[in-house]
């Protein structure tokens, strides 16, 4: 067996090889003639364990977002400009990524309900603490503890449904999970919109989340379920050192592809949410005779994103789930081609935001894009659970999270901003705030434009992940099997030796 992206553990699980290999492969075949392909196998805790991370996720998200919604008053009240506006959304992914792979590491050996409900418990507090705060850089700061209270959720929810379920079943119960994002995201815009009109301050849309968080803290606490690791794949591998771990994934070449080509999904999606609906904003208020709200946009941009992602989430799994019978590499294939065909659509719904005549296309291409952007989220989430072994997915999510927001939305609203704010001072001839309304527009639209070339390269990354997936996945299912074909015949001899030593 080619084990060369396996790295060997150093506790009592050494993969074994020569005549063991038999025996591993029987006991390969026998699991997965018993995994559980129903959702009518899954008991009434299992489901709400699920329920409860979804949950979770859905706030994680609406709280994440909620600013974006309101974000031209935010400019307001703190005077800032683009790029500091986009700075907000930097600091935040900054906090969640240099802390997820602490987190990581923590998830793969401690208890994972307890580090899920002081996290929770965390960016509750610090969210609402943050919505009293009138000075712009501890506003930042703030937002820096929350992505630090997110981190600690974000990086361990995914290997506890890896746990208690594998093959189909385990993609619908993350593609219920991921189904959350872009709900969570459209209803934060929402509330943000919302609650902030209806109160006369922007501020109260981020005292909403708290209390829901407040309730998730107690059922991540007293309801949730917290499997042994590895429980579905019935699995007896132990974890490795941090070292190892790393090492394995970095020659790991179906994660370290599918992680950059996440990193593009990552660019886009942190960039799109961001500056969506000003954008918007800026392009409709240049058509003549239009009477309309940044509050109206942000809701319109809400319910948008919220039926792409509650549409395009399932989609993706269902594609996938259907096709992986007869194209075994249909995930990255899949995801692949979703990137490359947002990229168009994504650019045509810029282009097409300013004319009279297309506003209502408009909202359709733009629905049509994050559509396509959605397929690939809870496709992705599966490829990092079945291409590394059981004791070290906390850290390759961890290690997965620290890569594409290092190097997607921890700079995409950032770099946005100061493209726009350098596009201004470029097409006024002078300041930024110089700029006309309409050079606003157009330095935002130039700006954004550079989201649809990423998008290509993400595709190109999960297209060249097909050449590897079949293996990494073949060698994964081959190291369980033969780590627990390992521990069977160690217990056995043990009791061979008490046996004799007895007579």
């Amino acid at each position: 067996m080619d084990q060369s992206g396996i790295t060997p553990n150093t506790s009592n699980q050494q993969l074994v090889n020569g005549s063991d290999n038999d025996s591993a492969t029987a006991l390969l075949q026998e699991k997965q003639a018993r995994r559980r392909e129903n959702l009518g196998d899954v008991s009434f805790r299992e489901y709400m364990t699920v329920g409860i991370l979804c949950f979770v996720n859905l706030i994680n998200y609406m709280d994440r977002f909620t600013i974006a919604g309101v974000l031209s008053d935010v400019k307001t009240e703190f005077n800032i400009g683009d790029d500091w506006a986009g700075l907000l959304q930097t600091v935040f992914v900054i906090a969640y990524m240099v802390f997820a792979p602490m987190f990581g590491y923590l998830g793969d050996r401690y208890s994972r309900r307890k580090i899920m409900a002081a996290g929770v418990a965390l960016w509750t507090m610090t969210t609402f603490a943050g919505s009293y705060v009138t000075n712009y850089y501890w506003f930042a700061v703030f937002r820096g503890l929350v992505g630090i209270g997110e981190a600690s959720y974000s990086t361990i929810a995914p290997t506890i449904i890896s746990d208690l379920f594998v093959g189909n079943v385990r993609s619908k119960m993350l593609a219920f999970f991921y189904f959350a994002i872009p709900v969570g995201s459209g209803f934060g815009y929402i509330v943000g919109s919302v609650a902030g009109a209806i109160a006369g301050d922007w501020r109260w849309g981020l005292r909403v989340t708290p209390v829901l968080g407040a309730a998730a803290v107690v059922l991540v606490a007293c309801v949730m379920q917290d499997p042994e690791r590895g429980q579905a794949e019935e699995s007896t591998m132990k974890p490795t050192s941090y070292g190892d771990d790393l090492r394995a994934l970095v020659r790991n070449p179906s994660f370290m592809l599918s992680t950059l080509a996440f990193t593009c999904v990552a660019f886009v999606t942190g960039a799109l949410a961001w500056w969506g609906p000003l954008f918007i904003f800026l392009g409709l208020d240049l058509q003549p005779g239009v009477n309309i709200s940044k509050e109206s946009v942000s809701l319109r941009f809400g319910i948008v994103g919220m039926l792409a992602g509650a549409c395009g989430v399932p989609a993706g799994a269902a594609l996938a789930q259907r096709l992986r019978a007869r194209l075994p590499h249909c995930d990255p294939l899949v995801c692949g081609l979703a990137l490359l065909a947002s990229a168009p659509l994504v650019y045509l719904a810029l282009v097409a935001v300013s004319s009279p005549a297309l506003t209502t296309p408009t909202y359709i291409l733009m629905f049509l894009g994050m559509f396509s952007l959605n397929l690939t989220w809870s496709i992705v989430a599966d490829i990092v659970l079945y291409i590394v072994i059981p004791p070290r997915r906390s850290t390759a999510e961890a290690f997965q999270i620290l890569i594409s927001h290092m190097l997607g939305d921890a700079g995409s609203p950032y770099l946005i901003g100061v493209i726009s704010e350098s596009l201004k001072r470029s097409l006024s001839g002078g300041a930024a705030e110089a700029a006309s309304r309409s050079q606003q527009f157009r330095a935002l639209q130039y700006a954004l434009f550079l989201t649809c070339f990423v998008e290509v390269v993400g595709g190109v990354f999960f297209l060249i992940t097909t050449n590897y997936i079949v293996r990494d996945k073949q060698k994964v299912d081959r190291a369980i099997a033969e780590a627990e074909v390992h521990s069977s015949e160690a217990s056995h001899s043990q009791t061979h030796e008490k046996n004799v030593s007895g007579e």
